[in-house]
């Protein structure tokens, strides 16, 4: 079967399949290490984590793991300590995951909530919502 090569193409054309597959086997093997709680910061004793969305790099080497609090934005000090744990969540996906390298993890905060959330409060200004009614058309009077 005749591989063919995408490079020039492929970057554009969003993540490959096996890139989708691991960046999710990933996000599963983090929220697992999470739900255990293992960890010997006091700042993520007790921290409620969810990995939202895990996003990995053409060569599977780093993956960008977006977060949040359980249903609120994680504090700066539990993101603080996160990045520090990072090392050690890298060894557990290391155990979890079979890959070639551990992949270097790298944490950004979800906003994706806060956006749905203003996106809805803009929706609902009267101005807004008074743009969005239909009409009745106007063609037939004139």
């Amino acid at each position: 079967m005749a591989r063919s090569s995408s490079r020039g193409a492929g970057a554009a054309a969003g993540p490959s399949q096996r890139q989708l597959r691991v960046a999710e086997e990933i996000r599963h093997a983090l929220a697992a290490i999470f739900e255990r709680a293992d960890f010997r910061d006091p700042d993520l004793a007790n921290a409620r984590i969810t990995v939202t969305e895990v996003r990995a790099s053409p060569d599977l080497k780093h993956m960008t793991a977006f977060v949040s609090g359980l249903g609120r934005d994680l504090p700066p000090e539990q993101f603080a300590a996160l990045k520090r744990a990072a090392p050690f969540l890298r060894s557990q996906i290391a155990k979890a995951v079979r890959l070639k390298y551990a992949p270097d993890l790298h944490f950004q905060p979800d906003t994706a909530l806060d956006y749905a959330l203003h996106m809805t409060r803009v929706l609902r200004q009267p101005e807004v919502a008074r743009d969005l009614t239909p009409r009745p058309d106007s063609d037939e009077e004139g």
